[in-house]
C-alpha cells in the first residue's frame, strides 16, 4: 500500500534519497508519511524514478562490503518545472512538511543576506508569482506554493532547509518572506503567521553512482534499478523548530539551537572537504580517500581541525571523538567521493566554511596557516590547478585570481587592507599550497 502524500520535497537528488528519505522511510509511522519529490529543473531522474513508482535502493557502503536496501517513501516524482503539481500539492491540508536540498546558490541571496532582487531571475519570477505564471527559481516555487496554500485556507506548515548553510532556517524564511512581501503585502502576514522555518545540520556522505553500481544492484538484488544511490554508514540529522502540521517519528536528533552542531559540520567537515578538493586536486588526487593516503593532505587536514575547532562551541572530548569519526569516514577507501565533485560551487562554500575561521583568527591576532591554505589553494583552482572549476558564480573571482588584494576585495572587503594576510596568501606560491 502507498502510503500518502504528507512530505513535499525539491531538490530530488541522491543526498535526499540517502537522508531526509531514508530517515522517512526508516520512521516507525513510515506508512502514514508519503513523500512527493521534485527535481530542481531536470526531468531525467524524475522520469526515471517515476518509472520505479519512486522505488530504489540504497547502497550502503562499509569500509568492507555493501548493503543494500529497497527505499519507499518517495511516492511521486516530478521534474522540478512542473511547478503546478507542486502547487498542487502544497493546497493539500495534509501535506505538513516541505523540505530542500537545493545547494548555497539556489537561495539567490545578495550580499547582506537577502534576497537579490537584481537578480534577472528573481525578478521574473517577482512578475511571474503576481500575474499566477511559473516562477523557476526556489524562492519562487516556495513563495507560489505558499500563495496557493494560503488561498485554499490549507493551514500552516513546516518548510525544513537540508542545505549546508548557517541558520537555514532563517536564511530560508528570510529569502521567502522577502520575495512574498515584493509580490503581495498581504501574503507576507501570513507567511510569518502559518509557516515554520526549521533549522537543521546534515550529515551523510554520498558519492555519485556509477554505472558499476547500477550493475552491482542488479547483480545482487534482481532489480534493474535505474538510480540506485551509494552512501556512507555515518548519518546524522539535528533540528530545530516547529512542526505546526506534525512530521514523521524521524529518528533525528531535536534541539533548542542547532548552531553548535551546525558550526562544527561546517567547518571540520565541509571545510576540510574543501581544503582537500582544492589542495588535494592541486597534487593529483581525485577522492578523498586518495587525499587522505597522501601524508602531506593529512597533516594540512589535521592543521584545519585544530585551528577550525577553536570556533566550535562544543566540548573538546566531543570535537575530539567527531574528528576521529571524520577521519574513518575519510579514509573509507570504498566510499568515492571526487574532488571535483566537492571543489563546485566554491564562491558560494568558502564564506561559510572557511572564512568564518579566517576572521576569529585574525581578530585574535593570528595568522592561521591552514585557513590560508585553503584560500590559495581554491585561488589556485580559479587559476586551473587541481579540480576543473564548476561554479556559477566564480566568473567576477576569476578575473581577478590573478591578484590576491583584488580577489580579496570582491570575497572579503573586510579582510582586504590586510595586508600580512595578503602576504601569507602569496607566500603559498600563487595557491600551489
Amino acid at each position: 500500500m502507498t502510503a500518502p502524500v504528507r512530505m513535499v520535497h525539491l531538490g530530488l537528488g541522491g543526498f535526499f534519497r540517502a537522508h531526509q528519505a531514508w530517515y522517512t522511510g526508516a520512521a516507525p509511522d513510515a506508512a502514514d508519511w508519503g513523500i512527493a519529490a521534485f527535481t530542481g529543473r531536470s526531468p531525467e531522474l524524475a522520469d526515471r524514478l517515476a518509472a520505479q513508482h519512486g522505488r530504489y535502493t540504497l547502497i550502503v557502503r562499509g569500509p568492507e562490503h555493501d548493503e543494500m536496501a529497497a527505499q519507499s517513501a518517495v511516492v511521486a516524482a516530478h521534474p522540478g518545472t512542473d511547478v503546478a503539481a507542486w502547487c498542487g500539492y502544497l493546497v493539500r491540508p495534509e501535506v505538513a512538511v516541505v523540505t530542500l536540498t537545493v545547494t548555497e546558490a539556489a537561495y539567490r541571496r545578495d550580499r547582506s543576506g537577502g534576497l537579490d532582487l537584481s537578480d534577472p531571475a528573481v525578478r521574473a519570477d517577482l512578475e511571474a508569482v503576481r500575474s499566477g505564471a511559473a516562477p523557476v527559481t526556489v524562492p519562487g516555487r516556495l513563495v507560489a506554493g505558499l500563495a496557493a496554500r494560503r488561498a485554499a485556507g490549507a493551514g500552516p506548515l513546516a518548510v525544513v532547509s537540508c542545505d549546508n548553510l548557517p541558520g537555514n532556517g532563517e536564511v530560508t524564511a528570510r529569502v521567502v518572506l522577502d520575495l512574498a512581501a515584493a509580490a503581495d503585502p498581504a501574503l507576507a502576514p501570513w507567511i510569518r503567521d502559518s509557516v515554520s522555518f526549521v533549522t537543521t545540520m546534515v550529515d551523510r556522505i554520498t558519492p555519485r553512482t556509477t554505472d558499476d553500481d547500477v550493475r552491482a544492484v542488479h547483480e545482487r538484488t534482481g532489480f534493474a534499478d535505474a538510480v540506485p544511490v551509494v552512501t556512507e554508514p555515518f548519518t546524522e540529522w539535528v533540528l530545530s523548530g516547529d512542526f505546526p502540521a506534525g512530521r514523521p517519528a524521524w529518528d533525528a536528533r531535536f534541539v533548542g539551537d542547532v548552531t553548535p552542531h551546525e558550526t562544527r559540520k561546517l567547518l571540520l567537515l565541509n571545510g576540510g572537504h574543501s581544503l582537500l578538493a582544492y589542495a588535494g586536486s592541486a597534487r593529483g588526487h581525485d577522492t578523498i580517500a586518495e587525499a587522505m593516503a597522501d601524508p602531506v593532505c593529512r597533516d594540512w587536514l589535521s592543521e584545519w581541525w585544530d585551528e577550525a575547532s577553536r570556533h566550535v562551541p562544543l566540548p573538546a572530548g566531543e570535537l575530539a571523538d567527531y574528528r576521529a569519526a571524520l577521519t574513518a569516514r575519510f579514509t573509507n577507501p570504498r566510499i568515492r567521493h571526487l574532488l571535483a565533485q566537492i571543489a563546485a560551487d566554491g564562491s558560494q562554500k568558502l564564506p561559510i566554511r572557511v572564512l568564518p575561521v579566517l576572521r576569529a583568527e585574525r581578530a585574535a591576532g593570528r595568522m592561521p596557516g591552514a585557513a590560508v591554505r585553503v584560500l590559495a589553494a581554491w585561488i589556485g583552482h580559479l587559476r586551473g590547478l587541481g579540480a576543473p572549476v564548476n561554479d556559477e558564480g566564480a566568473a567576477p573571482y576569476r578575473k581577478r585570481a590573478g591578484s590576491v588584494p583584488d580577489l580579496l576585495a570582491l570575497l572579503a572587503p573586510d579582510l582586504a587592507g590586510d595586508n600580512d594576510l595578503i602576504k601569507a596568501v602569496e607566500s603559498l606560491g600563487r595557491g600551489r599550497g
